[in-house]
């Protein structure tokens, strides 16, 4: 039904501080701390339970109309009269009035309600099923880069194949050609649980036992390292979507090796290109010259990530009474990676008019820049018999990540297409590749989350900026911008995966 009372009782905080920590379903009433059934006034935003438990949400609405009565009768008070008498169920979302005594429609157009459920509906937990946090920080990650994870949600649920389901549409892995088993489909149940808000943690068993099935080197319950299962993830993940490219069955060959499309400059592993390679894919070109007859030999790579060394100068470890040095940040580590190198003794180029190893030079340019830029930071190093950790803190931006000193051609290039934001982050605590714990940060929506396993927290930009980095995920501002223009302002009726192809 139709409520009069919305506008002048609904209050869209904007402050996200004022609602409670954790879960709405999981909130407490304000009264007997009773979490079961509990509603959010929309007025004053205290929690009360409903009416089945101890009714203190009524309750609540009711004090609030003999407060207004008793008290002498004026404009303002009369106004007073009205607040507090619209709620919102916590569980389901629906709004009730209790002035009218009724459910408002679930589908209204009110913007201030629209408002409220969205800073209600919060992000879903991931349970550690056993050291399993390099996994959660990851998907976690992925989760919140939106053009990524829309994809996956919005495709049709999959049945394992028998009988009774041949003929549809399926997604295979190529790992030991079983068929029973898709990392897309239990990738795509798990992303759909998240930003659900109807439970604090989900349990991602099914895409375990699956990255088990399909990654024999992930079985066990071992820390591993979130940087490799994440390589792992996105190639299995694109080899997978190979197989089903618009509903047809694209096999492909792992003598295919790696390849570009110049036809259609895009970034293409293993053949035809894909979700991952057309959100994460960019193009490096690889410039070696010979030091004594000049020759440059060029080739140019795909990737899905750039590797960065953090530079020496900043691994020194320093005491406290030291002072702490220079403060190295994400543009010290790209520009080590990018900057002219003379390779040493061990690693001389065969170079093919010299006819044998000399010395040499090498350069990375970027040629192509993907829309998600992912960069990982490399925090483990071998020394004789250990894997030590840089704990070095690098400093990075959370808004406007220019990229275009890094391009092969930068004067063809717009300055705002070469502009990233961060998305997400994830934080390797501890001194070891095989010891520590994972957490990560993550945008959603304008506001930042720390993701720890099962515990979901908001947090703000400083605490960001200060989580010592071990993968940075980046969005290209000019190609989101795009999107969201496509999408609300063109109209689309298209899926949202539709656009990124």
């Amino acid at each position: 039904m139709e409520c009069p009372h919305l506008n002048s009782n609904v209050s869209c905080p904007s402050d996200s501080s004022r609602f409670p920590n954790g879960t709405p379903s999981s909130w407490c009433c304000n009264v007997c701390r009773s979490n079961k059934s509990p509603w959010i006034c929309l007025t004053c935003l205290m929690v009360h339970c409903g009416r089945y438990v101890n009714g203190h949400a009524k309750k609540h609405f009711e004090e609030s109309q003999v407060l207004g009565i008793t008290q002498k009768k004026s404009e303002k008070q009369e106004k007073e009269k009205s607040h507090h008498s619209v709620c919102m169920d916590c569980s389901s979302y629906s709004v009730f009035c209790y002035r009218c005594d009724d459910f408002v429609v679930n589908d209204t157009k009110l913007g201030q309600v629209q408002k409220v459920r969205e800073h209600l509906q919060s992000a879903t937990g991931l349970r550690n099923l056993g050291n399993t946090c390099f996994m959660n920080a990851i998907l976690q990650s992925l989760s919140n880069i939106e053009q990524f994870s829309c994809y996956f949600k919005e495709l049709p649920a999959v049945a394992l194949r028998s009988g009774k389901t041949a003929g549809r549409r399926m997604y295979h892995t190529r790992s030991q050609g079983d068929s029973s088993v898709s990392l897309v489909e239990e990738f795509r149940k798990t992303l759909c649980s998240l930003w659900q808000g109807s439970q604090t943690a989900f349990s991602p068993d099914s895409l375990f036992y699956a990255i088990w099935k399909i990654m024999p080197s992930f079985r066990g319950y071992q820390q591993q390292d979130a940087h490799e299962f994440m390589r792992y993830l996105l190639d299995h993940l694109h080899r997978e979507l190979q197989y089903s490219r618009n509903g047809a069955s694209h096999p492909v060959s792992p003598q295919d090796g790696v390849r570009l499309s110049s036809a259609e400059g895009k970034c293409c592993i293993n053949g035809t290109a894909s979700v991952v390679t057309s959100i994460f894919g960019g193009i490096l070109q690889n410039e070696v010259n010979c030091l004594i007859c000049g020759t440059e030999s060029r080739k140019f790579d795909p990737f899905l990530d750039l590797s960065l060394d953090i530079p020496s100068q900043f691994r020194q470890k320093r005491s406290k009474d030291q002072d702490p040095g220079p403060t190295c940040t994400l543009r010290d580590c790209l520009r080590s990676f990018t900057d002219l190198e003379e390779l040493d003794e061990t690693e001389l180029y065969y170079c093919h008019k010299c006819k044998k190893r000399q010395k040499s030079t090498k350069k990375f340019w970027i040629q192509k820049l993907p829309k998600v830029l992912c960069l990982h930071l490399k925090r483990f190093h071998w020394t004789a018999f250990l894997r030590n950790k840089v704990d070095t803190y690098v400093e990075f931006p959370l808004k406007g990540l220019d990229m275009r000193g890094y391009l092969l051609e930068p004067e063809n290039s717009l300055s705002e297409n070469c502009l990233y934001d961060l998305v997400a982050v994830v934080v390797h605590h501890g001194s070891g590749v095989g010891s520590g714990h994972y957490t990560a940060y993550g945008s959603h929506e304008g506001r930042w989350y720390h993701f720890n396993d099962s515990t979901v927290t908001l947090t703000n930009e400083d605490t960001v900026r200060k989580a010592k980095a071990y993968i940075l995920f980046y969005w290209r501002i000019f190609f989101f911008k795009c999107l969201m223009f496509v999408l609300f302002v063109g109209g689309t009726k298209k899926p949202i995966h539709a656009t990124f192809l």
